[in-house]
């Protein structure tokens, strides 16, 4: 006599529930396996690693002069807006590996799996977090080579990361949107350099506000990339910054709020 076996519930194909525990080490293992990938394809950290490094001297020796007379004084300023500025450009990656993912059937294989739905797209974004983390590190670190003096003391740049860290995850819900809904990797590309270049540059990141026009500057003082930007610039130089940091946080939860919900239903109409 044969018995037929229990459906496994809240799996990725399934019905039903996975226990919270089962469902945090299947994301663990899912973000190790997208971790581990690098190794298999290096190209994966370049795209983490020299990009960043070429921001970061471009930046610095080729506005530097122009902008504060050396390409130390104009680091001393711009370094945290050119971190922040390939953090979102860099949390669009999440939009194109999930929909490298769905367009190359990685998704149709897992979906056989007794494993939590949610599982695949938040083992990609955290596993995307901790490359995040890396660019961010290398970044300062070369920063600190060219002259770049970190004030703030260790807990303004460990606070200056988590608050970084705590915006990409809030940006990874719209890059997931993205993902979801755009066609090809093509079009995700063409959808975040038209979202994230234009508030970059109007912004506080890599020239003071007040050097704007003030039709502009009213845009400039709202927008979320300023606020970010004057929050981890004041934590790594220990300037005041509890305004930008409530402001930062608060357009985290703000963006999480809106685009988590749509993200995940868009999620649950490809899977």
């Amino acid at each position: 006599m044969t018995t037929a076996s229990a459906p496994v519930t809240g799996t990725l194909g399934g019905s039903g529930r996975v226990r919270p525990l089962a469902a945090l080490r299947q994301t663990a293992t899912l973000a190790w396996r997208s971790l581990v990938s690098v190794k298999h394809n290096p190209l994966e950290l370049v795209d983490y690693s020299i990009s960043p490094i070429m921001f970061v001297f471009l930046f610095t020796f080729v506005f530097g002069g122009q902008m504060a007379g050396s390409p130390q004084a104009y680091l001393q300023y711009a370094l945290a807006g050119i971190i922040v500025q390939n953090t979102l450009f860099m949390s669009m990656y999440t939009a194109m590996a999930l929909n490298t993912d769905l367009t190359k059937g990685v998704f149709d294989r897992l979906r056989s799996l007794p494993i939590a739905r949610s599982a695949p797209l938040l083992g990609r974004i955290t596993a995307d977090l901790a490359k995040q983390l890396w660019a961010m590190l290398l970044m300062i670190a070369l920063g600190t080579l060219l002259g770049f003096e970190i004030t703030g003391g260790a807990a303004g740049f460990v606070g200056g990361l988590l608050l970084l860290l705590v915006f990409a995850a809030a940006m990874s819900w719209t890059a997931v949107l993205i993902g979801m809904l755009a066609g090809d990797a093509e079009k995700v590309q063409v959808f975040a350099f038209t979202l994230i270049f234009p508030i970059t540059f109007t912004s506080s990141a890599f020239v003071m506000v007040d050097t704007m026009p003030g039709w502009l500057q009213a845009w400039v003082n709202v927008n979320p990339v300023t606020q970010l930007s004057d929050a981890f610039r004041g934590l790594l130089l220990g300037t005041p910054a509890g305004e930008p940091i409530m402001w930062s946080l608060i357009w985290a939860a703000g963006i999480a709020i809106v685009f988590a919900p749509l993200a995940m239903r868009a999620y649950r109409s490809r899977v």
